[in-house]
């Protein structure tokens, strides 16, 4: 038998590739490394910078810090008294001037009769002056007309007693008329003295008569006044509504004792509502006033109402709060500051009444819209 033929040797492996040496790879390594850091610094640096900017210049400013505000007027009593009627339901829709609340007017009644009383006694005092000051003219005119004829008869008696002296010089005049003619002139002069006193007298009673009058007229526009207060007061014993809207929950009820000063209901004027949005001041680079906003109330997704900016608030949010903040510290982290913007919502929106204070808005204003001329 033959033998068996030898195995042919293994062909060798080929030869493997060359690799990079350890130093190389950990170079590309390093670099790439520092490729990654310098672009995300980059890119870091870029946002911190132009982040504000970006921000700004979008020409869709939107906020969900939005809420609906109306001019919610809360009454209060201002007079106190015992409720005597409740005429409206809580929600109910009012006009203006409907009746709300009433208190009992009777004791408020009777000061105005008690006032109008002290109005008639004064204007009657005054009447009986002026009757006084009447009967006073009259008797200073009397008492004028005596000085008066008084006066012509002591210029009789001294042309008189200036003849009987001069008749005196000649034949014709005696010692004793021209005594007589001198105790006329002077009983005379008396007189007159005596009518001029008299007459003194009229007129500062006359002046009496009008300080007095003045004093009853000055009581007078107080009883007036006091009058007028009561009347006033009679009229507060009916709160009515001052504005057409929508009443809130009622606080009073009938029989219940009201002081001046207790809150009774409240009045909230539907037609008249607007969107207060809190705004970073990052939003309002290019935000005027007069430029159209779109809103979105949360209650109705959905729908879109249109509105425009009405005002811009003088001051950020934490100005107007109780302790506003001083930074001037040593610890200090800045903190993006909200202004507030009054939107107003068109009057044709298709949710008009049904809207109302305090729901949830999201806010945008579409600053590449251009407000309407002034």
């Amino acid at each position: 038998m033959s033998e068996p033929s030898a195995a042919a040797p293994p062909l060798p492996d080929a030869p493997p590739s060359a690799a990079p040496p350890p130093s190389l790879r950990r170079q590309r390594d390093i670099v790439v490394r520092l490729v990654v850091i310098v672009v995300a610094a980059a890119i870091v640096a870029l946002f911190a910078t132009q982040w504000n900017r970006w921000i700004g210049d979008g020409t869709r400013q939107t906020t969900d810090d939005a809420y609906i505000r109306s001019d919610i007027t809360p009454l209060s009593a201002k007079v106190e008294g015992y409720v005597k009627r409740v005429p409206v339901e809580d929600y109910q829709r009012v006009k203006a001037g409907d009746l709300l609340i009433e208190i009992d007017d009777s004791d408020y009644q009777a000061q105005v009769a008690e006032a109008e009383a002290g109005v008639l006694g004064a204007q009657a005092a005054i009447e009986n002056i002026k009757s006084r000051k009447a009967a006073q003219h009259a008797q200073i005119a009397d008492a004028q007309a005596a000085v008066t004829a008084t006066q012509a008869d002591v210029d009789r008696s001294q042309l008189e007693a200036a003849r009987q002296r001069a008749l005196l010089a000649t034949t014709f005049g005696t010692q004793q008329r021209v005594e007589q003619a001198n105790a006329e002139q002077k009983r005379l002069a008396a007189t007159l003295a005596s009518k001029q006193a008299e007459l003194s007298g009229q007129q500062r009673q006359m002046a009496v008569l009008d300080t007095q009058e003045l004093q009853l007229r000055a009581d007078a526009k107080a009883r007036q006044a006091a009058l007028d207060l009561a009347k006033i007061n009679l009229g507060y014993t009916k709160i009515v509504a001052p504005v057409a809207g929508m009443v809130g929950e009622r606080g009073v009820r009938v029989g219940q004792y009201v002081h001046a000063g207790t809150q009774v209901i409240s009045v909230v004027p539907l037609d008249d509502i607007w969107v207060s949005a809190n705004y970073k001041e990052t939003q309002l680079t290019h935000v005027a006033i007069g430029q159209r906003a779109e809103l979105r109330v949360d209650t109705f997704p959905g729908v879109v109402i249109g509105g425009w900016v009405e005002g811009i608030a003088p001051a950020s949010g934490s100005q107007f709060s109780l302790l506003p903040p001083d930074n001037a510290t040593g610890n200090f982290t800045k903190v993006v500051q909200r202004i507030p913007v009054k939107l107003r919502i068109k009057p044709d929106n298709p949710l008009a009444g049904r809207l109302r204070p305090g729901m949830s808005v999201e806010a945008t204003i579409l600053t590449d819209t251009t407000p309407p001329p002034p």
